[in-house]
């Protein structure tokens, strides 16, 4: 099994069938309009920008289990991020990244990826303090939060995990790596 061999549902109608990505570079990260990482996405938005041209593309996946910090539907969603952060990458339909009713692709990546790297002692205190806080990650491979990021090469190998501390300028280095 490859990530390639999974379809998600799209904001709108629809799937995305992950195939449709061979041979991009793709980061993959759970979001939230209500977080105090909700500021990643003006960063986000900076990396579309710079690659997307060259074959990159972000999986944005709304999700509602950390704290209750993204309510709204899927087009309120949309609305905020275009309006707010004046996103061009698109949403795709709200999913669980945790538990009973988790995305398989987030079983899926979870299981093969590698573990994230925290860096730093007040990004460590912040997730300490975010691992107290967060109901839905059991397990060590579990999403502890929102903002949690994973890089996806163009063969479809996920080949880092970045926790929520970590801003999207700082995977800029590795997305030019791989690009």
């Amino acid at each position: 099994m490859s990530i390639y061999d999974f379809t998600v549902k799209k904001r709108k109608n629809g799937e995305l069938d992950l195939s449709t990505l061979k041979g991009k570079v793709f980061l993959i990260v759970n979001t939230a309009t209500g977080c105090g990482f909700t500021p990643q996405y003006e960063g986000l938005e900076k990396l579309y920008e710079k690659y997307h041209d060259k074959g990159f593309e972000i999986l944005d996946f709304p999700c509602n289990q950390f704290g209750n910090q993204a309510p709204g539907s899927d087009s309120e969603i949309h609305e905020f991020c275009t309006a707010r952060y004046k996103t061009q990458f698109d949403q795709l339909a709200k999913i669980d990244v945790n538990g009973e009713n988790e995305s398989p692709l987030y079983t899926y990546i979870k299981a093969n990826s590698p573990e994230e790297d925290v860096r730093g002692i007040k990004n460590k205190m912040t997730m300490k303090a975010i691992e107290k806080l967060s109901k839905t990650a059991v397990s060590p491979a579990d999403i502890k939060w929102n903002f949690t990021k994973f890089l996806v090469d163009k063969n479809g190998v996920i080949v880092k995990r970045y926790d929520p501390t970590c801003t999207p300028s700082e995977i800029d280095t590795d997305i030019e790596a791989i690009i």
